[in-house]
């Protein structure tokens, strides 16, 4: 297979790249060259946000495109148009977001979505960039040869979201850690080696439309998720299961201040961790465990000196130590 990476370096991008050399594809990158992609591929230089700067692509042609893309959807028309003729199937990232919020516990891929959305259009807001991306694709490509990946929450080594890091992070300097509640709070999120190898997949089974990208209900819980976040680190951490009410009672954000975790019965939380994935499931996604999306998170973060990349269009994630000190009543350690 000939597969065209649009990104290739970073977080999502990347993990397609190494599944893709992995299967013994061929694989060619367009990026900005701010970082260096995987050994093996054919790289090429373009900034898609700028004049001419699909000029690399102007020729070649590829079984697959994989697109990541979460800004203005116009530069996602650009690419779906330059590449109709040359690419076999466009492949797009596109997320949960679409879906006019809130979406019920349990919504499928027929959900309704969010309203206002071009494939036009200049950077607006996460949800109508991503649908935008969508429309775009399906505009160029037809809705027999495009793939929407709707992911949810996204986990894994590579992240530069700050999520997964941060916990690492902050259970590995030990002492009492807010572990919010409950602790059997099911959640939902797809490693994104995982997302890699469906996305490679559903080219290989030529699949179309779209599909909600995440593990099944209860694949995890918040409290499988930070003993092993525990056992990984060894830092000797106590977690203090704390119920929502006090936590919200605090002025604590959920999902941003605390990352992944959203109080059971909210909107949010259908929204984020009770999504219908059966369709996804029926094509092949298959999720690893808990421990072992941590344990390799975790090696990788080591593997880089401890501190993970963040991207710059996302806040950063996390709890004040200031703040977790005066919920838990605890002296604030250094």
């Amino acid at each position: 297979m000939r597969l065209l990476v649009l990104g290739g370096t970073e977080f999502a991008g990347r993990a397609v790249v190494e599944a893709a050399l992995g299967r013994g594809w061929e694989v060619t990158v367009l990026n900005r060259g701010r970082h260096e992609p995987p050994s093996g591929v054919r790289a090429l230089r373009g900034d898609r946000t700028a004049p001419g700067g699909l000029a690399a692509l102007a020729s070649g042609e590829w079984d697959a495109v994989v697109d990541t893309w979460s800004a203005a959807p116009r530069a996602v028309d650009d690419a779906a148009r330059l590449l109709a003729d040359r690419v076999g199937r466009y492949v797009y990232v596109s997320s949960c977001s679409v879906y006019a919020w809130a979406p019920p516990a349990g919504y499928g891929e027929d959900a309704p979505l969010v309203e206002g959305a071009s494939a036009s259009a200049d950077k607006t807001d996460y949800a109508r960039d991503k649908r935008g991306g969508e429309l775009a694709a399906l505009a160029a490509f037809g809705a027999e040869r495009s793939v929407f990946a709707r992911a949810g929450l996204i986990l894994g080594p590579y992240e530069n979201i700050g999520r997964l890091p941060w916990w690492l992070g902050r259970v590995a300097r030990g002492g009492p850690v807010l572990a919010p509640g409950p602790r059997d709070l099911a959640l939902q999120y797809v490693d994104v080696r995982d997302l890699a190898e469906w996305l490679l997949g559903s080219v290989e089974r030529e699949l179309s439309g779209a599909y909600n990208l995440i593990s099944a209900q209860g694949h995890a819980t918040m409290g499988s998720l930070l003993d092993a976040c525990v056992r990984v680190t060894g830092g000797g951490a106590e977690l203090r299961w704390t119920s929502p009410e006090v936590v919200l009672g605090a002025g604590i954000e959920p999902w941003t201040q605390l990352p992944v975790w959203v109080p059971e019965g909210s909107d949010g939380h259908d929204a984020l961790h009770r999504a219908d994935v059966s369709r996804a499931l029926a094509t092949g996604l298959s999720c690893r465990s808990v421990d072992e999306t941590v344990a390799d998170t975790w090696s990788w973060l080591q593997g880089i000196g401890g501190s993970a990349p963040q991207r710059g269009d996302r806040p950063g994630a996390g709890l004040d130590p200031v703040v977790e000190a005066k919920v838990l009543g605890v002296p604030l350690e250094g």
